[in-house]
């Protein structure tokens, strides 16, 4: 049976590949420091399946990873551990650069290493994002050769880890990929990202705390979606290349808002009285509009998304409505606090 790693696996997207790697009939080893945000609640079912290891380690522990590494010789490595919360990467960038440049910078000296003393070549995969592109211009879409141009502590983060990834590709011929999602939404995701922030405050009957005038733009995939994409490209993809996946999906913070209360009526909740707009200051370097060009991961690797925007709110909706217990898992400060500014 073919093993692969999953860093991060405990965390919003980890967890939902690895539901899907173990579909597939993969050994998954999922690597994870089990920070605030990787909830337990969304592995807990993988630990009665005989295809599923887990191990707490952080991927800055580089001697830690390389045993992992040598002792299980996976085909390839899926790189989602990450901070990822950029209001958590304004009030201290530190955390970010220390996971998200130096963890991935161990995790490739590791694969270097091992492929010297066993030459067992690997693919490694790193999962970044849209945001590295920066603002986009209206009528404008960024395709894999736009230029980085991140804003935040957060993005910068991930574009240096970009970067890295591709230099050692070239320098040291290791085989790795790289894939920029649009905005993920759906199960098991951290309540202090938009969509799921505006979900429990809808089933808590609380306002809906926006950003400036809610008019900053973002491209919204379901999850499965993108993890669909993202196993479509590590087993498919060009060595060396970067896939952009987007759906095309744009909407205003507002206009997703409205999405989601019409949804959540249609699916029997009740809307609180307290349950409206409250508009917040913005926060600094605050980018006013992602969009992506996906042409080559649909003409290349032949992926579309699946899940329209009414559909997976509709099923996220309903996942948080019966899933109260992930909400049990985390402390009230990390629900109910707005993260990284103090407003």
């Amino acid at each position: 049976m073919k093993k692969i790693i999953v860093t991060g696996g405990s965390g919003f997207i980890g967890s939902n590949l690895i539901q899907l790697l173990l579909k597939k009939k993969y050994f998954v080893i999922n690597i994870d420091k089990s920070s605030y945000s990787a909830n337990p609640y969304n592995v807990k079912d993988f630990k009665r399946n005989k295809n599923y290891l887990f191990f707490k380690i952080d991927i800055n522990k580089k001697d830690k990873i390389f045993k992992i590494l040598k002792k299980y010789k996976p085909i390839g490595i899926f790189n989602l551990a990450a901070e990822t919360h950029v209001d958590r990467s304004i009030d201290n960038a530190q955390n970010f650069i220390k996971s998200n440049v130096f963890g991935v910078y161990n995790l490739l000296e590791c694969i270097r290493k091992l492929e010297k003393k066993t030459k067992n070549r690997l693919k490694f995969l790193q999962v970044s994002t849209d945001e590295v592109y920066g603002d986009i211009p209206k009528n404008k879409k960024a395709s894999e050769t736009y230029n980085y141009n991140p804003s935040s502590p957060y993005s910068a983060s991930k574009a240096s880890a970009d970067q890295l990834v591709r230099s050692y590709g070239r320098t040291y011929g290791l085989k790795v990929l790289i894939a920029n999602p649009c905005n993920n939404y759906g199960p098991n995701q951290f309540p202090e990202k938009f969509i799921p922030k505006m979900i429990f405050n809808i089933l808590n009957k609380k306002p809906l705390p926006v950003y400036g005038k809610g008019k900053n733009i973002r491209e919204w995939i379901y999850v499965k979606d993108n993890c669909d994409a993202l196993l479509k490209i590590f087993l498919k993809g060009k060595i060396g290349e970067n896939y952009n996946i987007g759906t095309g999906t744009r909407l205003k913070n507002i206009e997703i808002i409205s999405k989601i209360l019409s949804t959540a009526k249609k699916n029997n909740i009740v809307i609180g009285k307290k349950t409206k707009l409250q508009f917040v200051i913005d926060r600094p370097g605050h980018d006013e509009r992602y969009a992506l060009n996906s042409n080559k991961i649909k003409k290349k690797i032949n992926w579309r998304n699946k899940t329209t925007i009414i559909s997976g709110l509709s099923k996220t909706i309903d996942w948080y409505s019966k899933n109260l217990g992930y909400f049990k898992k985390i402390s009230k400060s990390n629900i109910t606090k707005r993260l990284g500014l103090n407003i």
